[in-house]
């Protein structure tokens, strides 16, 4: 997948942030942050990506209104401010397209390098067609991968209260942004599982932070998978508890997550990790 974005076979690579280090591509035009990381440090590496070399870039980020703390941590940090930008209407998505289109027709009346289409116009005004109608057909041709990018109307986004649970949250856990489900302690500090990983080829590590601190399932993910320099998927089920949280690391990795011990972080606060007894 990687070799294949790098050649220009693909136009769109989606990433954890350890490509943010792991990535070494050049004319990255754009870098699409889906969210605002809690280290700051880690946003500059993700944004590296592109204008290197010299070359100009553009970063957008999709940002939530509880995420403006960690916009002001990035400016600080950064000595920028980032511009607010406004979301297009459906309107102007379109006017914006049939600019293009335009644009790109202009390009090409410059060149004049057009000569074999010219002379299969000449037979279609022949045939008692009329130019305009010729050109016309011709750019509705030009537009018709368009059709396959509808737009969808922008709205607000509001929540459903009537909404029934889904089993996880009745049970008492949720799901991350990456499909795990975060099962939290019994009342009065039992646990539902053991300290030790269930599943095989996994080793549980236990890490000094929990629900106390804010800890979030993305954000263990992200800093683990950051600064070890592994796939964030490689790492399996967690469960946090009020003081302390478990993860699951495979065992062929854990020799390299324990080397970057005392890196970890969320936000700015570090957490160590041990073997889980």
């Amino acid at each position: 997948m990687l070799g294949r974005f790098r050649s220009n076979q693909l136009k769109v690579l989606v990433a954890t942030d350890v490509a943010a280090r792991g990535l070494d591509i050049d004319d990255i035009s754009h870098v699409f942050n889906y969210h605002l990381p809690d280290d700051a440090e880690v946003y500059i590496h993700r944004i590296g990506r592109t204008g290197r070399a010299g070359k100009t870039g553009v970063a957008i980020t999709l940002l939530a209104p509880r995420e403006k703390r960690r916009l002001r941590e990035v400016e600080a940090l950064t000595k920028q401010t980032i511009t607010k930008m406004e979301l297009p209407s459906v309107g102007e998505i379109h006017r914006h397209r049939e600019s293009q289109v335009v644009e790109n027709l202009k390009i090409w009346l410059g060149r004049g390098r057009y000569k074999r289409e010219l002379e299969m116009v000449q037979e279609l005004i022949e045939a008692g067609h009329d130019p305009l109608n010729i050109a016309a057909a011709a750019i509705k041709i030009a537009r018709a991968d368009e059709k396959q990018r509808p737009i969808a109307e922008i709205a607000e986004v509001k929540t459903d209260m009537t909404r029934k649970p889904d089993r996880d949250f009745a049970r008492g856990g949720k799901r991350d942004s990456f499909g795990r489900r975060d099962i939290p302690a019994r009342e009065g500090g039992a646990k539902r599982r053991g300290d030790r990983s269930h599943e095989e080829g996994m080793v549980r590590l236990k890490l000094n932070k929990g629900k106390l601190n804010g800890i979030r399932p993305n954000d263990i993910v992200g800093t683990i998978a950051f600064h070890a320099n592994i796939p964030g998927f490689a790492i399996g089920k967690i469960r946090i508890e009020e003081k302390h949280t478990f993860v699951d690391i495979p065992e062929e990795l854990l020799d390299q997550v324990m080397q970057h011990n005392g890196n970890y972080r969320v936000g700015k606060e570090k957490f160590t990790l041990q073997k889980a007894n």
